[in-house]
Parts: structure tokens; sequence; C-alpha cells
């Protein structure tokens, strides 16, 4: 529901009922109707419509102000926060939004320093396993050529024996 929706169903039944009241006003006063009558009578429908649509507007400005804050929160804006100087249920919710916003706030960061953990841990780990690789293989390069020089000093044995 749009809160513009919100808004008109606040100022509905402010209008009827201000309607209501001029009506019944007019039904005892219909005998001296006259051209005063009538410039009253449109100032009060006049004010009664602003005042309905006010009333209704101030009821939402403080749900807009929240839903604002909420949409910000759902993109990624966990500082987004909803500030209500009212003391009503208004600001009950304000409140428990903030600290909904807090507690999300606290467990990304929770989260992030957790990976940071891990991932030191884990370059660690990787490390020492790195380090380990880099000395087998620098013996095998060893060996290697060890067996080389033994397989050349065996052919030049071999050799020397066929002569």
């Amino acid at each position: 529901m749009k809160i513009s929706h919100i808004s008109l169903k606040v100022a509905t039944p402010i209008i009827l009922v201000g309607l209501f009241i001029i009506t019944v006003f007019i039904s005892f006063n219909y005998e001296r109707l006259d051209l005063t009558f009538y410039i009253i009578f449109s100032l009060i429908i006049v004010y009664v419509f602003l005042f309905g649509f006010a009333t209704g507007q101030r009821f939402v400005a403080p749900i807009r102000k929240i839903l604002n804050r909420a949409i910000d929160l759902s993109k990624g804006d966990l500082k987004a926060r909803a500030y209500l100087e009212s003391k009503d249920e208004l600001s009950e919710l304000a409140k428990a939004f903030n600290e909904i916003a807090e507690k999300l706030e606290q467990s990304q960061n929770n989260e992030e320093q957790t990976e940071k953990s891990v991932d030191v841990k884990i370059r660690a780990r990787t490390q020492a396993l790195e380090e380990t690789i880099t000395a087998l293989e620098q013996k095998i390069k060893n060996r290697t050529m060890e067996l080389e020089r033994a397989t050349e000093s065996l052919k030049k044995i071999q050799n020397d024996l066929k002569k």
C-alpha cells in the first residue's frame, strides 16, 4: 500500500465528519440561508478538506520517514537510522527499526572480522605449505642432478670397460 493511500484513508473520515457537521448545521439553519452563509459555508468546506489532508499528511510523515530508512537499509546502507521525536507507537517502531539496523551492522562487522581472521590463518598455512613444496622441489632437483651425475659416471665406466 502506498503512503498516499494511507494519507487518504486518514483524511477521508475527517472530511466526511466535517461534511456531516456542516450538513447538520445547514439543516438547523436552513431558514436563514443568505450570501454570507454561502461564503462561510464555502470557507468551512475548504478548511475541512485542508484540515483532513493536513492531518493525513501529518500522520503519514513519520511512516514515510521510517519507510525511507527501511528502503535505504534494504539497499545496503547499514548506517540508516530513523529518528522520531514523538513519544508514540511510531517512535517505538523507529527505535525497534534502529535496533534491527544496529544488529545488522554489528553482524556484518563480525562477519568481516571473521573473514579477515580466516584469511590470515589460510595465508599462514598456505605460506608454510608453499615453503615445504619449495624445499621438496629443491631436494628433487638436487637428487635429479645427483642421479644424472651418477648416470654419467656409470656410462663412463661402461665405456671404459668396453674398451
